[in-house]
């Protein structure tokens, strides 16, 4: 096992808690400050362009989210993939693997890239787009675009890095950039006047450095995961299609959790600005803002444990498997928990950070985001389960999970709240969607 020891790390062998924290904490605090860094922009959005620009943010916000997914599909499903194949000693296996998912995912968020550049209005059209908001959600989306793909690179890099041993470096990936991030915000915003499109270089060239680090890392420093070169024949195209089929798989349900959140605001969207025009819109924004905080925090939990989980499923240690589901259960409760208070007692001056006093945008934010903070515990408690499933490769029911939680539950709610409740039914819709998600995870356990 001296392979997966870059960090004191022994999948295998080490006690679980200790090895559990000895993942989560970087994890946590690169998560955090991913959001972190997101939250800043929001709030020089907010504060030095205006309410409009933060709405058409939150149009463009669904690619961002599918981007991600997308990461998060190849990440996860090679981590787990990689995982069992470095339990049974197959390194070769595992770094044929990582080079397969950085090489595919890459190149088709290329293609997505280009392809949304052509068709931009029409694009923004199917995300709910109004004529006011159209100029502003063009200048962002033609900075942004190209940040995509660095998204890819750097999103499946931190699952490769944090299996080869070294989540401290994988922390890193999101906290240098991130810092970076809120630096270039407050400069390109405020001090050179870009505006909106200030906000997405900002991020593009942050994300850019965090890939180029990836790169670093696979290059230079990296021991136990290599990548290879790929062999240019029928053969291997045939098995790489076959390995990212089968990583597909693995991956979906992390992948349909970001589709989630990108279905949550595009319907979202549609709702607010439908009853309540733009300045709803900008209010469901600073929701949108903050509850992405909620979701690293508890995607950290997941995948901090997943690496543990896959590792001693493939080992066939059943008893530690168990013991690592337990504790992330237990970790996912106290913080859904925590969200949900801090969100619900302290909304006057979280949203007072994003949008101005007594502005209406203000208003319907103070109404409608401790109504919206309740789905935090509901979704902690279904990442962490969804995300045990997902790690001893029972992807069916992870994905009919996140089916649920994504689409079959969440369209309807924001359908039929608003017409129960007016206008709370609107922020009610997630937090019931969440609800009937557990309680069905919780009726169909095995």
């Amino acid at each position: 096992m001296k392979d997966l020891k870059r960090d004191s790390i022994d999948f295998g062998k080490a006690k679980i808690e200790p090895l559990f924290r000895s993942i989560f904490f970087p994890t946590l605090l690169s998560m955090v400050f991913a959001s972190l860094f997101t939250v800043a922009d929001g709030i020089f959005v907010g504060q030095g362009v205006g309410s409009d620009a933060l709405a058409a943010i939150n149009i463009v916000a669904p690619l961002f989210l599918m981007t991600t997914g997308i990461a998060l599909m190849f990440g996860a499903g090679v981590s787990v993939v990689a995982s069992i194949h470095l339990a049974q000693g197959n390194n070769k296996a595992a770094d044929i693997n990582i080079t397969q998912a950085l090489e595919v995912a890459s190149l088709l968020m290329g293609i997505f890239s280009i392809l949304i550049y052509f068709y931009q209005e029409p694009f923004l059209r199917l995300l709910g787009c109004s004529d006011i908001l159209m100029p502003l959600a063009q200048q962002y989306l033609l900075f942004i675009l190209p940040g995509c793909v660095f998204i890819i690179c750097q999103l499946v890099g931190t699952f490769i890095i944090r299996l080869d041993g070294s989540p401290k470096f994988a922390a890193t990936l999101e906290i240098i950039p991130g810092v970076l991030n809120i630096f270039l915000d407050w400069l390109f915003v405020f001090p050179m006047h870009m505006g909106i499109a200030g906000s997405a270089l900002a991020s593009t060239l942050c994300c850019a450095l965090a890939a180029a680090m990836v790169v670093w890392y696979m290059t230079f420093r990296t021991e136990t995961l290599h990548i290879r070169r790929l062999k240019l024949s029928l053969t291997s195209a045939y098995l790489t299609v076959r390995n990212i089929c089968y990583m597909v798989r693995s991956g979906f349900p992390s992948m349909l959790g970001e589709f989630a959140m990108s279905l949550m605001l595009l319907v979202g969207n549609y709702v607010f600005i439908r009853e309540l025009g733009e300045d709803g819109v900008a209010a469901f924004c600073v929701a949108c803002y903050l509850y992405p905080i909620v979701v690293m925090i508890n995607n950290s939990i997941a995948q901090s444990a997943q690496p543990i989980i896959s590792f001693n499923y493939g080992a066939g240690n059943a008893s530690r498997v168990s013991e690592a589901f337990r504790l992330s259960l237990r970790t996912s409760a106290i913080c859904g928990i925590v969200a949900t208070l801090i969100l619900t007692l302290g909304a006057k001056p979280i949203i007072g950070l994003f949008l101005h006093a007594g502005t209406r945008p203000y208003e319907i934010a103070i109404a409608g985001l401790p109504l919206f903070a309740i789905s935090s515990i509901f979704f902690a408690l279904n990442v962490s389960i969804i995300g045990y499933y997902q790690a001893i490769e029972k992807n069916i029911r992870a994905t009919v999970f996140m089916l649920l939680r994504g689409l079959i539950f969440l369209v309807p709610a924001f359908i039929l709240m608003p017409m129960l409740i007016f206008p709370e039914g609107m922020w009610l819709a997630v937090p019931v969607t969440e609800f009937l998600t557990l309680a069905v995870i919780l009726v169909t356990k095995p």
